[in-house]
């Protein structure tokens, strides 16, 4: 009889090789192994999902670059492709949950390490809400009936801002429970909405080039009235910078993953340039099709008036129904990354609940309880919107930030181990699980880790500075200026209380420990 299991989700036999490698790392086996090649390059792209971050972005990257904010996309793009190669040979070595804080602890100490996983899964769950705030930037240019709070769609508004949260709600209830229910109904939904978002892409770009209005010359133009071209680029890669994050989700995923150290290497960047290549296209492409640079719908509207204007009506709304599925599908990509890390920190015992979030459902291989966590902190992230429309700014850069923290603990450890020589590029025997080399950057690795490290610092500190004009314009509302700083100091103020009472509790425990009377001969 004929298997209708499909190739990407059968699992493998008991004491497969995957299985005896996760256990020379020290876990046993408890998600269920059944993603393949595709499924894991799903993983990274639909979190990184091009088309809801570029539509989500893509009017804040214009209002302060102009048509030459496209020039900060290639840049971006090298920059990450260097921390993504660095990641690709780490997913080799420890292809294990909880991706971010296995790597920074094996690499650094295990409190270097736990800060790493803390600020990551904090950002992820950041992200999440992000994320599900993107449908509004579609669905009402859709049908006006979306707009379910208030006239005006326009996110910056008090109504958009409220009706963005009302409508990200409802997504995250929906991620929430896809998130519970099994890896394979997950790797199907992530496929086919990753195949759906690719194909959309693809069309949006053709369709826009054909309907160009100007030449590619126009992206050296910068933003009319423009005083400083440069300080307006270092804004104008906020876009390239939430678009191009998550690629290290396929070695996230690999505990779920067949034959992983060879598989989370390569899909880590095939997703990172494919998405990169989209990305990019299609920015190039709504500039060019754009009815009119001038008349302040790119800077308000951004992709979606280019789409309605260019194309129609009709086809127009057909390809942000498109759209929306990518959202849809990156929420729920998202969400199940930040599920993985919580499962893997508290899997370590390293997480309040760590009994409870480390419960692995044995009949559908899903962490549950991770799940729903994420959910309902990125739910209550969302009702800062209902406080201002600033709030849409200020959780989209906050997330950016922190991911790309995040990244620089692994790329910045990596580095000086590789100085000390203590780094080498192979696993356990030096082969993947079909007997061929492990990724290595060989030669490469120093001069290719120290400039991923040294983008990710920079980055870092140009995502978070407090431009009053970019997060708080309205003026008056100081603790938007600095959200993303006040967000980042909170949450390592929370993990270092976090980490201290712990260590309290534990020499009490030690101390009661030894003062217990010795037991009768």
């Amino acid at each position: 009889m004929t298997s209708t299991t499909p190739p990407d989700v059968r699992p493998d036999p008991p004491e497969s090789s995957d299985e005896r490698s996760l256990l020379a790392l020290g876990y046993r086996q408890e998600l269920h192994r059944s993603l393949g090649r595709y499924a894991s390059f799903a993983a990274g792209f639909s979190f990184i999902s091009v088309l809801t971050t570029v539509f989500q972005f893509f009017a804040f990257g214009y209002a302060f670059g102009g048509p030459v904010f496209f020039w900060t996309w290639p840049a971006v793009l090298i920059g990450q492709l260097l921390v993504a190669a660095c990641f690709a040979e780490l997913a080799a070595r420890y292809p294990i949950s909880g991706a971010i804080y296995q790597w920074s602890s094996r690499l650094s100490n295990p409190t270097f390490g736990w800060f790493a996983g803390w600020i990551m899964v904090i950002g992820q769950i950041v992200v999440v809400a992000a994320a599900a705030l993107a449908l509004q930037m579609v669905m009402p240019a859709i049908w006006s009936g979306f707009q379910l709070v208030g006239g005006d769609p326009a996110p910056t508004s008090a109504t958009g801002a409220a009706n963005a949260a009302v409508l990200g709600v409802i997504l995250l209830a929906l991620t929430t429970l896809v998130n519970v229910l099994d890896n394979r109904v997950l790797s199907v939904i992530n496929r086919v909405g990753v195949t759906a978002e690719i194909i959309g892409a693809v069309l949006i770009i053709v369709l826009l080039l054909t309907h160009s209005e100007r030449s590619p010359g126009i992206t050296f133009h910068a933003a009319e009235g423009s005083t400083g071209l440069f300080g307006a680029l270092l804004v104008g890669s906020f876009t390239a910078a939430y678009v191009m994050i998550g690629f290290d989700s396929a070695g996230e995923m690999s505990e779920e993953t067949r034959h992983p150290r060879r598989t989370a290497p390569r899909t880590i960047l095939a997703a990172l340039g494919a998405a990169g290549l989209l990305g990019g296209l299609i920015v190039l492409a709504g500039l060019l099709a754009a009815p009119s640079l001038t008349d302040g719908h790119l800077a308000v509207d951004g992709l979606s008036y280019v789409l309605t204007s260019s194309l129609g009506d009709g086809m127009g709304r057909v390809l942000l129904a498109d759209v929306v599925v990518a959202i849809a599908v990156a929420t729920l990509a998202i969400q199940t990354a930040a599920c993985r890390m919580l499962f893997s920190m508290s899997r370590d015992g390293r997480l309040p609940f760590a009994r409870q979030l480390s419960k692995v459902n044995p009949r559908t291989g899903m962490p549950n309880a991770p799940a729903v966590v994420v959910g309902v902190l990125a739910a209550a992230l969302l009702l800062l919107n209902f406080a201002s429309p600033e709030a849409f700014l200020a959780i989209g850069t906050t997330c950016i930030v922190m991911l790309y923290l995040a990244y620089a603990m692994v790329t910045g450890p990596l580095l000086v181990s590789r100085m000390r020589g203590s780094f080498t590029s192979d696993g356990t025997n030096g082969t993947d699980e079909t007997g061929r080399p492990l990724f290595s950057l060989g030669s490469w690795g120093v001069p290719v880790n120290a400039l991923a490290l040294l983008y990710g610092l920079v980055m870092t500190v140009n995502l978070a500075w407090p431009r009053a004009e970019v997060y708080d314009p309205a003026g008056g509302h100081w603790y938007f200026q600095w959200f993303t700083v006040l967000f980042l100091l909170v949450t390592v103020g929370i993990g270092v209380l976090y980490r201290l009472v712990r260590a309290q509790r534990g020499r009490a425990a030690a101390e009661s420990a030894q003062a217990l009377p010795e037991p009768a001969p």
